[in-house]
Formats: structure tokens, sequence, C-alpha cells
């Protein structure tokens, strides 16, 4: 295939502007897709927008295609370290090794993970790239799309007007959320009555459970993942919260009401008692149910995978045998180069685990040969599976899965045991990881570039400085996310205290505190005075696929497994795939999330339907139909996006304890979160109105004319 741009063509390529524009989007797609990560356990492709954004700003630039292809291939790397961080730096917070999150020896660890799997990653493509990319068999759907863009751009089509007025939007509602201009959710308990015969024989209605009801979350950033994933995988994940908050919940809390809460009880108490069968037997339900789910989508990919391994062994053996073509669009880093990254990243491995988690140096030895072999075949599927079905369809957790399992077997075998066997589980699982998510995503990419005839090796290059960055910036909002939620949270329950008129508490280690003491605390020192639901692994940052590394990795090394609920969880996910669940994965992170996440992004899905419906009683041909498709899923992506961002600077203001609540302007409410008052929740109906008609509107009235040719599809 000839490339865009010929071979033999010198093009401004790996130039300043392109490469700072590509970092700046690293971190700012890295940082959103953290956030989005932590809170609804799903990520997105973030190769899309930074093709859109870099064309935009590179061509006000009057920059060339090939400055546009380098922007794009750095900006996105940032997604891929971001999704390999998330799914494990906060377990080790969740499993207790890291009782503090921010200091600076883990703020180090952190970024070394992160830097060691990235690193990883690249090399292996390194060594891949040539057949992978060349491979016929290997459509590379997204990478295609990703190109068609830059083409289109160069012809004189944007797609921009529709990403960034998203992001305007998404960021607005979110400002308006944070001020407390309307509610975010609502939420009533509703009580179950049953008759009971008293000692004087005489029928009482008494309560013995309930149901707990609740609104979606106003949230543009959830409607739009609904919106990108559709409306059948959103009614997946729906179903799981509707088992677990409309089923599980109710029926386990009806046994356990009468010897917890007294006759009378207030609806406070029933919403509390709620959350915690939730959150303390329904959870490690689910996570039975996703271990099972992660097993069955690896199993039902079986052919995929072991051609991956097979071929990858092969693509190896071309690589070291220096037959290589040089031209431009075929050069990738000299072998010698990507030998010394993968000895670097193991000598990362063996440093973390030898010196940081406190392992013995054969043990650590070990580790580090463990991460170069699961790194390299996870390397090599990931990068099939992407070039068969895109980077959003890649399952990174369940690679990580895998990897972490067969890590704590070795470590198990060798004998190690306690926090620091389980921490070095955790560190090898997270450099595999975000080894494997870099690769997918770096030769979806070099894909895109061999299109449009990029160099492999400026590309290759470009990546590195990616990570190398994204490495050492991102622990920053992981922390922001985790003190500030620790710190608003923290912020309400003394407010509360205070009204009570509490001056004192104490510690579950028994050491009392006055209030005035409590709000000097460090944050993750008040979580545990003040027993706060906060931070990673909470209502408001779930970060499921942490919590499942965290439970496995402690279970299997410590031998600490609830076992009863987890296996409860894998018969319930077995049943799932005897039904033939499409997803029984996404049905048990539903049963994970809190009721109004997966609410909103089932409604997302449910506008997405709408979309395809009315584009079909308006008679749209194919080619109206992919555009309002792609502009669609930019329309989504930039409410994420600009959700995501106006959420970290709002995390930021409570992390640094910045004052910008207006108390009691409208509805005579001064908290944050779920308000009951009837004029704000009804603002929030219209509020979700809005944006569903902002998502079907704006897509169907530009599906341009019947006549005008198809561009590929881009959906994520």
């Amino acid at each position: 295939m000839q490339p865009f741009v010929p071979s033999d063509q010198n093009m401004r390529e790996f130039s300043l502007r392109a490469v700072l524009i590509g970092l700046v989007m690293a971190v700012v797609l890295g940082s959103a897709n953290a956030y989005l990560g932590l809170k609804a356990g799903m990520t997105i492709a973030a190769t899309y927008p930074a093709a859109v954004i870099g064309m935009a700003l590179i061509k006000l630039m009057k920059g060339t295609i090939l400055e546009e292809n380098m922007a794009r291939t750095v900006g996105s790397i940032g997604e891929s370290v971001a999704a390999g961080a998330i799914f494990t730096i906060p377990a080790f917070v969740i499993s207790g090794i890291w009782p503090k999150f921010f200091t600076a020896g883990n703020y180090v660890t952190s970024s070394l993970i992160m830097f060691g799997g990235g690193v990883l990653g690249i090399m292996f493509v390194a060594l891949l790239r040539r057949v992978m990319v060349e491979d016929a068999e290997l459509p590379y759907p997204e990478s295609v799309a990703a190109a068609e863009i830059h083409k289109a751009g160069a012809r004189g089509g944007s797609g921009t007007k529709f990403l960034f007025g998203a992001m305007g939007l998404g960021a607005l509602i979110q400002a308006l959320v944070q001020v407390q201009l309307f509610a975010t959710t609502w939420e009533k308990f509703a009580a179950f009555k049953t008759t009971a015969i008293t000692l004087t024989a005489n029928w009482k209605a008494k309560v013995m459970g309930g149901m707990l009801l609740s609104s979606p979350g106003i949230s543009p950033a959830y409607m739009g993942v609904g919106y990108i994933i559709g409306p059948k995988l959103g009614a997946l994940n729906f179903s799981g919260g509707i088992i677990a908050w409309g089923l599980l919940v109710p029926i386990i809390s009806y046994f356990l009401a009468p010897g917890v809460l007294p006759e009378n009880a207030p609806q406070g108490d029933w919403i509390a008692l709620s959350y915690s069968v939730w959150k303390f037997i329904v959870r490690p339900i689910a996570i039975g149910g996703m271990l099972v789910g992660a097993g069955f989508t690896l199993f039902k990919m079986r052919k995929s995978l072991a051609t991956g391994l097979t071929r990858s062994v092969s693509d190896v053996k071309k690589a070291a045998s220096g037959d290589h073509v040089v031209d431009r669009v075929n050069k990738d880093l000299p072998f010698t180069y990507v030998v010394g990254g993968i000895l670097f990243a193991a000598a990362v491995t063996f440093f973390v685990t030898w010196q940081i988690f406190q392992v013995g140096a054969m043990t650590s030895f070990v580790a580090a040969l463990v991460m170069i072999i699961l790194g390299f075949f996870f390397a090599a599927i990931s990068g099939y599976l992407v070039g068969i079905m895109g980077s959003s369809n890649n399952p990174i957790s369940g690679l990580t899965l895998t990897a972490l399992v067969v890590t704590a077997l070795v470590m198990v075998v060798l004998g190690v045991k306690g926090q620091e066997g389980v921490a070095a589980v955790l560190g090898v699982a997270a450099i595999v990881c975000v080894s494997a998510a870099v690769a997918g995503e770096m030769l979806q990419d070099l894909k895109a570039g061999h299109i449009l005839g990029g160099t492999p090796w400026r590309m290759e290059m470009g990546d590195l400085l990616g990570v190398a960055l994204a490495s050492v910036v991102l622990f920053i909002p992981l922390m922001v996310l985790h003190e500030g939620d620790i710190t608003a949270q923290g912020t309400k329950r003394i407010a509360e205290l205070t009204a009570q008129q509490v001056q004192v508490v104490t510690a579950p280690d028994g050491q009392t505190y006055t209030l005035e003491q409590v709000k000097q605390l460090p944050a993750d020192q008040k979580k545990a005075v003040l027993a706060l639901d906060a931070g990673f692994g909470s209502k408001q940052l779930a970060a499921p696929q942490a919590g499942l590394m965290a439970l496995l990795s402690r279970g299997i090394v410590e031998g600490k497994m609830a076992w009863p609920l987890i296996i409860v969880g894998m018969m319930m996910g077995l049943a799932f795939i005897l039904m033939q669940v499409k997803s029984p994965m996404l049905v048990s992170v539903g049963m994970y999330l809190p009721l109004e996440t997966t609410f909103a992004i089932f409604l997302g899905g449910l506008i997405k339907g709408a979309v395809e419906m009315f584009g079909a009683k308006r008679g749209l041909n194919e080619a109206q139909k992919v555009r309002v498709e792609n502009n669609g899923v930019l329309l989504a992506a930039g409410l994420i996006a600009g959700e995501a961002l106006v959420g970290l600077v709002f995390a930021s203001f409570a992390f640094f304890e910045v004052k910008y609540h207006l108390t009691k302007f409208i509805w005579g409410v001064d908290k944050t979160g779920v308000t009951n008052a009837p004029g704000a929740f009804w603002i929030s109906l219209l509020i979700l109105l809005a944006i569903a008609v902002y998502l079907v509107k704006v897509p169907l009235d530009n599906a341009g004319e019947a006549d005008e040719p198809a561009p590929p599809s881009a959906n994520f």
C-alpha cells in the first residue's frame, strides 16, 4: 500500500510544536481518563479526540499532516498509561499497602511502575511493528478511521467544532453541579410494610425492609460513555445495578434489619444500612462475577490469543535477524536500543521489588523475569487484539488479572508472604498492565502512521517522551482525586458532627481528637479517624478493577480472601455465561458501581439508540449514518473530556481547601451531593433532557447530503 506521504518525500514531522502539543494532550487526555476510569470503571480510546485536536492546532500553525500524526501519536499514549495506572495503583491503597497515598516514596514507586511498563510496551512494539502493522489480516479499524481524519483535514474537512463545543457544555454542567445550582442525584428509601401479630393479638404494620430508589447522576461524562458503548452494552451495565440495588441489597437488608435497626428507624438509617450491605456484601459478590467474566473474555478469545502467542515468537526472530528495510517509513528504533530498553524495564522491576517492597534479591530477580515474559506475550496479544477490534475493546483488565494471578502463585511457591508479597505482586501486575495498554495503543497509532507515511522510529521516540511525561505527572491527578474526595467528604462529616454538637471523636485505635484537630489531619488519617467512605474504592471513586486486584493479591498471597462471597459471585458469573449473557464482566461491573452511575450510562445508551432509530426513520443512507455516528462520538468524547477536566479542577479546590460553595443560595441547601429539594431536582431533570436533545439533534442535523461520499466509521 502506498503511504499518503511517500517514503522518499521529506516532510516536517518530529517538530518541537508537534511534540509539545502531543505532550500536553497526553497529560490532559490521560488525566481525563484517570478521572473517568476511577469513577465509572471504563476508559475511552484517545486516538480519535487526539487526532481531531492535534489536527486543529497544527493546521492553525500551517503545519504538515505528518506533524498532525506525531501530535496524535504522542497525545494518545497518555490514555494508555492512565488505563494501566488506574487498574492497579489504587490497589496499593485499597489493599492497605499504602496507608497514606501521597508520599515521596509512593510517588517515585508509581512513576517507576508507569515508566518501566511504558518503556517495555514500546520496546516490544518496536520488535513486532513491521510484521503486525503490515499484516493484511489485521484491519485496525480505529487506525484507519484516525488516518482518514487527517486526510479529511488535508482536504478541508473538520470535526473540531463538535468536539470543542461538547467539551464546553460538559465543563459548564459540571461546574454548575459543583457550585450546587441543582441536585446531582435524588434518592429515597421506599419502605416495605408488613403486618405482624403483637402480644395482644393485634395486627400491627411494621417496616421490615425496602428498596433504595435513585435517579441517574447528572453527569455528561457518564452519558457520553453510554452513548459510545451503545444501548445494548449500556443495558447490560445497568442490569448489574438493578441486580445489586433492586434484588440483593433489599433481600439482604430485609433479613439484617431486625437485628440492626430499631423498629421505627428513620429513613437515613435505612439508607445507611443499604449502602453498608452494598459495600461489604454485594461488592465482593460482584468481584467474584468480575473474576469469572474476565476469565470468560479471555476464553472466548483463546484462538486469537494462541495465534498472537505463536506469531509473536516468530516476529521476534524476524526482527532480530537484521533483515530490515531501511527506507523511511519502515525504520524502527535500532535493535540494540530495544534490548537496552527491555533490560531497563527489568532493572526497574528488580529495584522496585527488592529495594522498595523489601523482597529478597533472588525473588526480585524471578519477579523481573516473570515480568519480561508476561510483558512480551501480553504486549503481542494486546497488539493483535487491537488490530482486530480496536483499542476500545482491548481486554486490558483481563490480561492484568492473568498476570496478577500468575505472579501471585509464583510468589507463593517462592515462600513470599505478608505485605511485601502483596506489594510485589501488585507491582509486577501494574508494570505488565501499563506495558500491554501502551503496546495496544501504540500499534494502533503506528498503523495510522503507516497509512499516512509517518516515520516509525520518530513516532516511537515521541511515545517515549509521552510515556515519560505521563509517568511523572499522572500521580498528581490520582492524588488530587483521592485526597480531594476525602477532604470534601470530611468537611461534610465535620459539619454534621458540629450540627449535632459533637466536640470530640474517637478513632478506631482509641485515640480521641477534637473537631479542630481532625480538620488539621492529613487526608488519609482524617479518613480513618472519621471512618469515611471516601477516596479510592469509595462510592465516589469506585475503581472496580483496582479493588479486584487488591482483593485477589491479598487473598492468594495472605490467604485472606472473602471466599464465601467470592464463590457466590463466581457462581453468579457462571450462571450469566450459561444464560449466554453477552458480557458477564460488564454486568458485574454494574453491580460494583453506584446505581446513579450505571443509570446515567444506561440513559446515554438509550440516547444512542434513539439517534439510530430517528436516522432510520429519516431514511439516511450509509454515508449519512457514518457521519452521524462520527459526529455523535465526537460529542460524547467532548462531554467526557469537559466534565473530567472541570472535575479535576474542583477536586484540586477541595485538595487545597479553596472555598467555592455558594451556601444556601436558592434551595436552602448548603451541602454537596444529594439533595431532595424538589425544585433542585426538577432542574436536574431539565439538564438531563438538554443533554439528550443535544446528543440527538446535533448529529442528525449534520448528517450531510445523501450524495456526499462516506467517511470511514470512527466508532470507538
